[in-house]
């Protein structure tokens, strides 16, 4: 599968705010090479990339980056499994696909509750409550997808059945603003950069964030090859040694993280700084997994109908590397 990359190598000229080793960007070219996939272009969850790099932090642990920006979880599997990445970014559902076989092994959670997801609603429809849901057709980006199972989750936990909210997949953001514009759909499942952006632009509101329909999770996950932790082991490790150097950065500097992140996502300051406040109180600072979380990331396999039976989570993860001391 031939990825179009996209090297995050950002402009040496950076804020004098922003760059933490600037001594070690000189032989950053001789530094070896990490190949990295992440399941989506945006998103504050996928910032330590950037915000790793302007801060020289790449540099400082010993590793430089090629990164792609994929359109969801199956790409990065497929990327992971024609050897095409060495590591990926991508949601903790997505280890279903390794349990079917993809070469690969979740290294590092990379966040906890679904807090960075969000249940928007177009503003000319007439859901006003999470009690007006029942019945209402809200956009996922694909049928057995981390967004239909939320959606799932939300019904149930209103004592409904889980099909009470009828899901329909139209993919991407820009399908689902379509949709409710025209009134096909009531609202989406998404990102909650898209939907605190429409709040912004008074076309839609957000109903609520997923964090606390279901508080134990494991959201997203570090994606590692088999062969590369096998062959690399050191480069994993210094890798999430960077990530979470980022991670610890971006939560000690809110103001220059949204001012990078408003050059990366077009998006506007408001909508970025309420995004930035849920994402980085569920973003993991060390990588360690949680048991409760694995248990439940464990039975949303079955849930969503990716697999028949709970698997043995241990051998889709491996505590190798971490917990992550930085």
């Amino acid at each position: 599968m031939m990825l179009s990359r996209r090297s995050m190598m950002l402009a040496v000229a950076a804020s004098p705010l922003l760059n933490l080793y600037p001594g070690a960007r000189a032989n950053a070219a001789d530094l070896p090479l990490i190949r990295v996939v992440k399941a989506q272009a945006i998103g504050v969850g996928f910032l330590p990339i950037d915000v790793g790099e302007q801060a020289g932090i790449w540099q400082q642990a010993g590793v430089r980056l090629e990164t792609s920006a994929l359109r969801g979880d199956g790409q990065v599997q497929q990327a992971l499994t024609a050897g095409d990445a060495d590591m990926g970014l991508g949601s903790g559902p997505g280890l279903g696909f390794v349990a079917k076989g993809v070469p690969a092994v979740a290294v590092g959670a990379l966040s906890g509750a679904p807090a960075s997801f969000g249940l928007v609603i177009w503003n000319k429809s007439p859901v006003k409550t999470v009690a007006d849901l029942k019945g209402k057709r809200i956009a996922i980006s694909t049928a057995g997808s981390l967004t239909d199972w939320l959606t799932k989750q939300l019904a149930l936990k209103q004592g409904w059945d889980a099909t009470a909210i009828t899901t329909v997949p139209l993919g991407d953001t820009k399908a689902a603003l379509a949709a409710m514009q025209t009134g096909e759909v009531d609202g989406t499942v998404t990102g909650s950069e898209f939907g605190f952006d429409l709040e912004d632009h008074k076309q839609g509101h957000m109903l609520l964030t997923f964090g606390s329909v279901v508080p134990a999770f494991l959201t997203q996950v570090i994606y590692a090859r088999n062969d590369f932790v096998a062959q690399h082991p050191d480069l994993v490790q210094k890798f999430l040694l960077g990530w979470y150097r980022s991670v610890a950065y971006m939560k000690t500097h809110r103001a220059q993280t949204l001012a990078l992140a408003s050059k990366i996502e077009e998006i506007g300051g408001h909508a970025l700084g309420e995004t930035y406040d849920d994402v980085m109180s569920v973003m993991s600072t060390d990588g360690a997994f949680k048991p409760e979380a694995v248990e439940r990331l464990g039975k949303s396999f079955v849930e969503l109908g990716i697999l028949p039976q709970v698997p043995d989570m241990n051998k889709l993860i491996t505590r190798q590397f971490v917990p992550v001391k930085v």
